[in-house]
């Protein structure tokens, strides 16, 4: 079991991202995956964002929650997007029951946490149906901070340069990916709505973002 809220919602981000991918802009490869004619199939997603079609383990009781067995038994009986829906559905509550298992030993404040972390993203299905639109993609901004009144006192200057040091895990999670926010990434925010965005899911770099004045999210710029 993970010891923190929020290693538990970085796993279950990453798993979430990957599935929605692979039912969304992967779904042609997905489909051809998930083939009737093979045995019982189950959809995989992975921390890292990777995703796969794939048996089951045959340990019985399985070591940890395993998704829906044979999602592509009944993938040429129904329409399309009956069935993208129906793995949508059944990925929910995999993370869900995968999300529990892994924070067993979370207190009653850790599970409380923890599910309002998840609770800021929309549902796989939400996405998949169209009943949520997917984060618009951020585009690069000039500052990894946002900045603070100067001040004359050089001691309220220190401790103001002391506060402005965010921890890991500080603030929302990213829109793009549902990734936390960590000391060890860059991270960029839109000067028009103040959203912020790591930096992979911007495809953007400290260095880059420093040549440019100002920018706006594809959201505030009304593209999708």
């Amino acid at each position: 079991a993970m010891r923190t809220p929020k290693e538990v919602y970085n796993d279950y981000a990453g798993r979430r991202l990957a599935i929605i991918r692979a039912l969304t802009e992967e779904q042609e490869l997905f489909f051809k995956q998930a083939d009737p004619a093979k045995e019982n199939m189950c959809l995989y997603g992975y921390p890292d964002g990777c995703w796969s079609v794939d048996v089951p383990p045959q340990e019985v009781p399985a070591e940890v929650p395993e998704p829906a067995v044979g999602i592509n038994f009944a993938r040429d009986g129904m329409q399309r997007k009956d069935w993208i829906g129906l793995a949508a559905i059944h990925s929910d509550a995999w993370l869900m029951s995968l999300s529990f298992y892994k924070g067993a030993r979370l207190d009653q404040d850790g599970r409380q946490e923890l599910f309002a972390l998840i609770n800021k993203l929309p549902t796989i299905f939400e996405v998949v149906s169209g009943r949520v639109a997917p984060a618009p993609a951020p585009a690069p901004k000039s500052a990894a901070k946002p900045a603070k009144t100067p001040t004359a006192d050089p001691m309220a200057m220190a401790a103001e340069d002391e506060d402005d040091e965010y921890e890991d895990g500080d603030g929302d999670p990213c829109p793009q990916c549902g990734k936390l926010y960590s000391t060890n990434e860059f991270w960029i925010a839109c000067d028009f709505c103040d959203t912020w965005y790591c930096g992979r899911c911007a495809k953007m770099t400290e260095a880059k973002a420093q040549k440019i004045k100002s920018w706006k999210c594809n959201g505030c710029s009304g593209t999708t």
